[in-house]
């Protein structure tokens, strides 16, 4: 597989999830989109990082300070997933004890 490949699933997948995280009620629903949207940003770093790689022209070696750029923005992405997860688990958790609900319209009624 080529970059242009990588780059099609990655828009597909990032779009998928943005279309999901617009049209659906469910606050988990919305959570597993807005993963997948980041998800999506990985695996277009990850390709990135590894079809765009400068070389050096005098010995044809990888320069070591760029090999692994898309990865470690990709551990950062993760770091931010697993916070914005937690997040949202404890709005929803508050969510089911208040209004025996998980539908994001009822989330206004917490700002009272």
């Amino acid at each position: 597989m080529g970059l242009q490949q990588f780059l099609i699933i990655g828009a597909i997948l990032f779009f998928i999830g943005l279309f999901g995280a617009f049209t659906k009620r469910n606050t988990i629903v919305v959570l597993m989109c807005i993963e997948l949207m980041f998800n999506a940003v990985n695996l277009t770093a990850v390709a990135m990082s590894r079809y765009v790689v400068p070389y050096n022209n005098n010995h044809g070696v990888l320069i070591p300070e760029t090999i692994l750029t898309g990865h470690i923005f990709s551990i950062f992405i993760i770091t931010i997933a697993a916070a914005e997860i937690a997040i949202g688990l404890a709005i929803v958790i508050a969510l089911v004890r208040n209004y025996k609900s998980v539908f994001i319209s009822d989330a206004k009624e917490l700002k009272h």
